[in-house]
């Protein structure tokens, strides 16, 4: 066959060697019309490329093609403005956290230093999250586990300098490892959640929970395809993080406390060595038994940047 030495091109995309009709998936891709936007078609032009290849490397049959479009229709069925189980798929076979990586891969031209790592946004986040004042809680409802006060200074990754006004937007799940809108009947809205100015020198402080481990809902899809997969459904205990300023590259992240047992594990493949925190007992603190200290990193939003993989 014509693609079984040098391969097909087909809008730029080189077809694999196979033993199937070498014009069959050039001729779905060339099928894409001239008002296709470039990128959109090199997206999707990689992805029918992929997809035909992976169906031809594992003989795939009729039977389990129709499985699989019975797996992507439960997605869809499950899902409700409160529950992504597309995204939660995509965390376990490890898609957003690629993406993570090819996003915040970044090598800092003027240097050797680089802002703080990024990690997965996950599900859980929302934009109606309230303001509040430093110094304030964000747990608002009952709650088994221990207090800590959460401290630390934002900073310019090139001047070393504090940034005012940087918005500190965190959000975790409560000590039943359950979020917010998860849990209506024990925690009020916005339990767990808030946003928080940085001062004049660039410093915060507020009080959180210890974060505790979870396991991800496997009453869907994602629970079908970890079972097949023989795999745990359990996510380290973490904290998110998202940390803004207009004039500086936006980090979204997550902390993960170093004794979780699920650190090398994590259902999602979210962990970093550098987002692996110390929580360190605190003394003289009516509101808090712990304290954990952690600084941040921004890069300005006009520093140049080149992204390796």
């Amino acid at each position: 066959m014509s693609a079984t030495t040098n391969g097909v091109e087909a809008n730029g995309i080189k077809a694999s060697a196979h033993r199937y009709d070498p014009d069959f998936t050039p001729a779905v891709i060339d099928l894409m019309g001239p008002k296709t936007q470039p990128r959109t078609r090199q997206v999707l032009g990689s992805l029918i490329r992929h997809i035909h290849d992976f169906a031809r490397e594992v003989d795939l049959t009729n039977e389990e093609w129709m499985m699989g479009v019975r797996f992507i229709n439960s997605i869809g069925q499950i899902s409700t403005p409160t529950r992504n189980e597309g995204q939660r798929i995509c965390d376990i076979i490890g898609l957003e956290s690629l993406v993570d990586e090819i996003a915040h891969k970044l090598v800092i031209e003027s240097g050797s230093d680089s802002p703080t790592s990024s990690s997965i946004l996950g599900p859980f986040w929302s934009p109606h999250a309230p303001f509040r004042e430093l110094g304030e809680s964000i747990v608002r409802s009952p709650h088994t586990g221990h207090v800590a006060l959460m401290r630390g200074r934002i900073t310019d990754l090139v001047t070393k300098r504090g940034i005012p006004n940087a918005v500190f937007d965190i959000w975790q799940a409560s000590s039943n490892g359950k979020y917010d809108f998860q849990d209506p009947e024990n925690q009020e809205p916005n339990n767990l959640r808030g946003k928080f100015r940085t001062d004049a020198d660039g410093y915060y402080h507020l009080y959180i929970l210890h974060p505790t481990a979870y396991s991800l809902p496997t009453d869907g899809p994602a629970g079908v395809l970890l079972e097949l997969m023989d795999r745990h459904p359990f996510r380290p205990a973490h904290i998110h993080l998202m940390i803004s300023h207009p004039e500086y590259k936006t980090v979204t992240t997550q902390l993960f406390p170093r004794d979780d047992q699920y650190l090398s594990s994590d259902t999602v493949f979210a962990v970093k060595n550098d987002l692996v925190v110390d929580f360190k007992p605190l003394k003289g603190d009516p509101k808090a038994e712990l304290e954990l200290e952690y600084n941040i990193r921004l890069a300005p939003s006009t520093m140049k940047t080149i992204s390796h993989l």
